[in-house]
């Protein structure tokens, strides 16, 4: 069986190490050393401010929405996983969506400035599949208009964009380490951001709000354990090797693919890849069905993802036309990419498709 994704696991005895240290200390959660250490590599690792722990991606964007102060209108991308709208609604935001270009398939700059109003207080948008955004146009936008910059990374782990890390674009960037990610601690996330009263008020909402015995703010449970932060120890120094890996399956992908027949995201920027997803675009949702039935028979299990676009999800209040998202979002598939994909299975799934086109 060949799933769209796999996870790395590292040997078990580097776990068991850490888990002995844990043992050791007796100190299971609450800020223990394990999460300090991960935190002061990630910071080091990636060249970020400050990176805090937390359990995981869409705590992240709850807790970012939350530090501020965001309460009315969001404007945000329809094309991404349903974490990014289902934090805003948790927060008793309003997602508004502006449609997404038709190359890298991220939010499109123009139609966000189209959409503030009044009532607008922040941009969330989604650096797709690992792709990055146009982050100077949503900047130069944010400033303009007085608004809070957010970033959904969940799939950016050792992205960069003109040099330095994606995570340094925004008010607040964040990242999901959810186990089928490049980085991962099982479960998990983090929140990341330059602004020092941000930094400070973050690690104050992810543990109940208090200092000691008092509290500073009404908090939430979303600090996150030793043991998960040992995982993200043991992984951690493997990426490098991961991403590479993912890389060697990605070109090979690109060099068997019939592309007279698909499509795929177009880069924009200057960027350093991590290889989080292989998506494909099919001319009609037909052939994706053909395709992925194909597959399936021979036990290849792709993903269809994003779909389906989410301006269309039903408990959603959408204003906006997203004809882009809503026409894409039904011919995506993500093939199979995980650091030790054989490389001949990669070479069967790509015959595959490409005899069903």
């Amino acid at each position: 069986m060949i799933n769209v994704t796999k996870t790395y696991l590292p040997p078990i005895e580097e776990y068991q190490a850490y888990v002995e240290r844990i043992f050791k200390n007796n100190q299971l959660t609450n800020n223990g050393p394990l999460v300090r250490e991960l935190e002061q590599k990630l910071k080091d690792f990636l060249g970020v401010k400050h990176c805090l722990f937390v359990s995981n991606g869409t705590i992240a964007i709850q807790i970012a929405l939350k530090v501020l102060g965001i309460k009315k209108e969001v404007i945000t991308t329809p094309f991404s996983y349903c974490a990014t709208t289902h934090s805003l609604l948790w927060e008793n935001c309003k997602p508004v969506f502006a449609d997404i270009l038709t190359s890298d398939f991220c939010i499109d700059p123009q139609k966000v400035e189209a959409q503030i109003n009044e009532n607008t207080e922040a941009i969330l948008a989604t650096h797709v599949y690992g792709n990055p955004c146009d982050v100077d146009k949503l900047a130069e936008i944010a400033q303009k208009h007085k608004l809070k910059l957010i970033y959904d990374a969940a799939h950016c782990f050792g992205v960069k964009v003109n040099g330095t890390s994606i995570f340094n674009y925004g008010d607040i960037s964040t990242c999901s380490f959810h186990s089928t990610k490049v980085f991962h601690s099982t479960e998990g996330g983090a929140i990341f951001t330059d602004n020092d009263d941000y930094a400070y008020l973050i690690d104050r909402y992810r543990s109940f709000g208090h200092i000691g015995d008092n509290y500073l703010t009404v908090g939430i449970n979303g600090k996150n354990s030793e043991f998960h932060a040992a995982m993200g120890l043991c992984v951690l120094p493997k990426v490098p090797e991961i991403i590479e890996a993912r890389r060697q399956i990605f070109d090979l992908y690109d060099n068997i693919l019939n592309w007279n027949k698909l499509i795929k995201p177009l880069v924009t920027l200057p960027t350093e890849h991590n290889y989080a997803y292989y998506p494909i675009f099919f001319e009609s949702e037909s052939t994706l069905v053909k395709v992925r039935l194909t597959l399936e028979a021979q036990q290849i299990f792709p993903r269809r993802y994003f779909y389906p676009s989410l301006s269309s999800l039903k408990f959603v209040i959408n204003e906006s036309n997203c004809p882009i998202s809503d026409d894409y979002a039904v011919r995506a598939l993500a093939l199979p990419l995980y650091y030790d994909l054989a490389h001949d299975d990669v070479k069967k799934i790509a015959e595959i498709v490409n005899n069903c086109l």
